[in-house]
């Protein structure tokens, strides 16, 4: 997210503001395996950290996520990106934007943060090949801009990795 975009985000909902304290609780009592979040005072920004499953060709490796919850989450899915360096994954662009479905056309609101994680660290660790996706440098020079992945009709056709 940009700061520009940060400047413009609209404060949370009562419901939001509720619904993200529980599971920050929730995380700090039972976190999801190979996730660490990183305290800050800012209940609307997480920044997580993922560690590369065993036995995967993400073992050993550790990233960072970056999760911006909306006005009225849970019942609008929260921005979700790799921050740079992202790893090399056939639905992970350079620029951190995140090809999974259920960040966008298949969120509920029955998701949380951590069901986010775990759906991303099973992407990574399904992965049988460490590239970018064919579009990397087009779709990345199209969101120069500062663009948001919510921003972009996504294709969702390959559920292989």
């Amino acid at each position: 997210m940009t700061s520009s975009s940060a400047a413009s985000r609209k404060a949370l909902s009562k419901i939001a503001c509720n619904r993200l304290q529980k599971e920050l609780v929730e995380w700090q009592v039972n976190p999801p395996a190979g996730f660490k979040h990183k305290v800050t005072d800012n209940l609307q920004r997480w920044v997580i950290e993922v560690s590369g499953a065993p036995g995967t060709l993400y073992a050993n490796e550790t990233y960072q996520l970056q999760v911006d919850f909306p006005e009225h989450y849970p019942m609008e899915a929260p921005q979700v990106i790799f921050i740079p360096p992202a790893p090399l994954h056939p639905h992970i662009y350079s620029n951190g934007h995140i090809c999974l479905d259920i960040l966008y056309d298949s969120w509920s609101p029955a998701m949380t943060a951590s069901s986010i994680c775990i759906s991303i660290l099973s992407m990574l660790s399904s992965s049988t090949v460490k590239q970018r996706p064919a579009d990397n440098d087009r779709y990345v020079k199209n969101c120069r801009n500062g663009r948001s992945p919510k921003e972009t009709r996504w294709w969702f056709h390959d559920d292989k990795v």
